[in-house]
């Protein structure tokens, strides 16, 4: 007679069971943020809407205290005047970019220079029968000009990551410069242990100078990392939609897509790998199988914060203005897939508080950005979407 204890180890609940125990244990060590379990905020703002009929609108930027520049995914640029909402389209030869999947004109970044800097996914074309044409393989891109009567003008690349490739999705393609130099999030286009790979560019924060050049400081420099590329600075990302500079201790922080789970922020280090795709920070396969043994491993940079189960993380802002002097000092992040902007009450580096300050209001939020007084403008990825103002 076959003992019925015995004979559930060779049914299909037992590994299922399995599963679930072993996800477990996997995750029973670490601490992870659930946003379900988050109060919406007490404080009272008003929320406006300022320009409406924009397109998978993506990155945004501000040139002077009235004017926004914004990226739209298929490739336009539009200024916005946020004191009565009108819209001008910025006239560009920015060529070859493919808006695939979730490739296309991307972050958008004004600096001091007077140059205004942006990524894109930059598609590569061949010539046939004096035609040429897309040939399916691309690469994120960075790239400047300066802006002229409404146009891009002085138009120069800057990098191209290596390798192509024919996948159109991890592009990453956040912005931040630091005294004159330039730190770029590129995901890793899907492509998974390309993250830990020094000689390719994808899954991985870059660092070159304003005029395309890499800094003589750079990982590479060292005897340890001479395989790196000189443009890469760390390593171990999946795909980091986010990136600021915090005016509260000028260190730069970027978010990161984990898979299902393991969305996190973390700080940009110098030589550093924040270990994907040998650890997922809590994330499992989209099929449900584990990835790695650990959700965290000590020989890797560790996150700030880990969402288990992902909020669909985009970019991110300190604040630091006075119309909300409560914010002070905390993280503002958006959260796309569950259309929410949500608030990190910081100490240091310890979580206080975490909270929602807008949730299923104006879509999928993808970016923020701050003025000087302190107002917060939010766009929404979506089609026919918005610019929208949080003040008093």
């Amino acid at each position: 007679m076959i003992n019925p204890f015995l004979s559930f180890f060779k049914t299909p609940y037992f590994y299922l069971f399995y599963f679930i125990l072993s996800t477990q244990f996997l995750h029973s060590f670490e601490k992870f943020s659930n946003y379900r379990n988050y109060l919406e905020t007490d404080e009272k703002y008003r929320l406006i809407k300022i320009v409406d009929g924009l397109n998978y609108p993506w990155g945004m930027t501000f040139i002077d205290d009235e004017h926004l520049l914004i990226t739209e995914k298929k490739g336009n640029i539009i200024k916005v005047n946020i004191i009565n909402g009108k819209k001008e389209k910025i006239k560009h030869n920015i060529k070859n970019i493919i808006n695939k999947g979730q490739g296309g004109l991307l972050d958008i970044i004004s600096h001091n220079d007077g140059f205004i800097y942006f990524t894109y996914s930059h598609g590569y074309k061949k010539e046939s029968k004096g035609i040429k044409k897309f040939t399916g393989k691309s690469s994120s891109a960075i790239a400047r000009g300066r802006i002229v009567k409404n146009e891009i003008k002085d138009l120069q690349l800057l990098l191209l990551a290596q390798p192509k490739l024919d996948i159109n999705k991890h592009f990453g393609s956040r912005l931040v410069i630091k005294d004159d130099i330039i730190f770029a999030s590129f995901g890793e286009r899907g492509m998974g242990m390309i993250a830990q790979d020094v000689d390719k560019h994808p899954g991985s924060i870059v660092r070159i100078k304003t005029d395309g050049t890499v800094p003589d400081d750079n990982p590479f420099n060292l005897e340890s990392n001479k395989n790196w590329l000189p443009e890469i600075y760390q390593i171990g990302l999946r795909n980091p939609q986010g990136m600021t500079l915090s005016p509260f201790n000028n260190k730069i922080y970027f978010s990161n897509h984990g898979p299902r789970g393991g969305d996190s922020i973390g700080m940009v280090k110098f030589s550093g790998n924040y270990g994907w795709k040998k650890i997922a920070w809590g994330g499992t396969e989209y099929s449900g199988r584990k990835i790695g043994q650990k959700a965290l491993e000590n020989i890797y940079d560790k996150p700030l914060v880990i969402w288990v189960p992902s909020i669909g993380i985009g970019n991110l802002r300190f604040y630091n203005g006075k119309v909300f002097p409560n914010w002070h000092g905390d993280i503002l992040i958006t959260a796309a897939k569950i259309n929410m902007l949500i608030r990190i009450d910081l100490d240091g580096n310890n979580i206080v508080k975490e909270e929602i300050i807008l949730k299923d209001k104006i879509g999928r939020i993808r970016d923020i950005e701050i003025n000087e007084k302190g107002d917060i403008f939010l766009l929404s990825d979506e089609y026919n979407s918005g610019l929208w103002k949080i003040t008093k």
